[in-house]
């Protein structure tokens, strides 16, 4: 339980023995927690500057109902030796503040810390490690044209439809009511008319509960339910669609020819990190997109741009190493394993010691 993130249940199953029971001796005897010197702000921020390097990555992640910074150690690669810091809260003041008990000597010694675009991290980084290159990856540049480009234009065309198909279904109301009225007045003057055997002549009246059918598309499906199937494919790379994705695609793109600028927009900047391109080739394409973007006017991925150009000197940083922060994410994974293995955070200090005793 010291080196693996397990729970003592699950050691107890193992072993056949209480494991509530061993979970409570591992607690208070076993694991050394109650002598821990970082027991009493452990809920709060803890700190082991013993695993500083030179290569770091900051992220945030929710924990116990609020918001944690963790500063991780890539060559801890996950495991021992990983976690720097963990501090309640993301703002400069915070975490700063925790991060300048370090020795000025080691943080000055950090080269490089990948994150995203948040602006607080920037904030800790720029003052905790002045020295040190920061760097947005690939990965974040590209979450942030998918979900704030693509994803918002997705949603406004699937508003609009959702309010032109119920502005389609009051008329048809209406039309209902304005029938069923006419054929009223039609009853009171006129007398049904029968042929020689009994059977009602003239065209069949309507039903006055026929429901309401939105447009149907070539696929069987409504225009609602392909911008609902189609947020996945958006996305991810046309070699990796299945045949029922591309063909929802094909017909969006048909239907929408703004959709596809933009997902072609995002292909070509997908294009621009995947190669092997040098900082000033990158910067040169960059900035072609940019222009490609500015003529499209569509101000969703307008906007995107904009965030992108405000931070270009550190997105253009991925190029000197082709540093990620898979790091950090991967490490915020298994912190939420854990805390999904013991079935939620009830001790925040305990559940901080076993993370700084499994990767510290």
């Amino acid at each position: 339980m010291d080196t693996y993130p397990v729970t003592a249940q699950c050691v107890g199953r193992f072993f056949r023995s209480d494991g509530k029971y061993l979970g409570r001796a591992y607690k208070d005897h076993l694991s050394g927690f109650r002598a821990w010197e970082q027991k009493d702000h452990a809920s709060r921020w803890v700190l082991l500057e013993q695993n500083m390097g030179e290569r770091l990555s900051i992220d945030e992640t929710m924990l116990h109902h609020d918001l944690f910074t963790f500063l991780s150690n890539k060559d801890g690669h996950g495991r021992k030796g990983t976690l720097i810091a963990a501090v309640k809260g993301t703002t400069v003041a915070e975490v700063a503040g925790r991060l300048d008990n370090i020795p000025e000597e080691s943080r000055k010694k950090v080269k490089e810390v990948t994150m995203d675009f948040s602006d607080s991290m920037m904030g800790i980084v720029k003052r905790s490690f002045p020295q040190a290159e920061i760097v947005i990856d690939l990965f974040h540049v590209i979450q942030l044209y998918g979900t704030k480009g693509l994803d918002a234009m997705r949603m406004k065309l699937k508003r609009a439809n959702t309010t032109a198909v119920k502005r389609e279904e009051r008329e048809f109301r209406k039309k209902q009511e304005k029938r069923a009225k006419a054929s009223a007045r039609y009853r009171k003057t006129h007398k049904p008319r029968k042929s020689a055997n009994g059977r009602r002549l003239g065209r069949p009246p309507k039903r006055k509960n026929e429901k309401f059918e939105p447009n149907k598309l070539s696929n069987g499906e409504t225009m609602a339910d392909l911008l609902t199937h189609v947020r996945y494919p958006l996305m991810k790379s046309p070699d990796t669609w299945t045949e029922f994705q591309r063909e929802e695609m094909r017909l969006l793109f048909q239907m929408e020819p703004k959709m596809k600028t933009a997902f072609g927009l995002l292909c070509a900047l997908r294009n621009i990190f995947s190669r092997n391109n040098d900082r000033e080739t990158a910067k040169k394409k960059l900035h072609k997109w940019y222009k490609n973007v500015g003529n499209t006017r569509i101000k969703e991925i307008i906007s995107v741009r904009d965030t992108i150009k405000s931070k270009e000197e550190y997105v253009l940083n991925f190029f000197n190493n082709r540093s990620t922060n898979a790091p950090a994410e991967s490490f915020n994974s298994k912190i939420k394993g854990l805390r999904a293995q013991v079935h939620g955070v009830n001790d925040l200090a305990f559940f901080m010691f076993r993370c700084a005793k499994i990767f510290g």
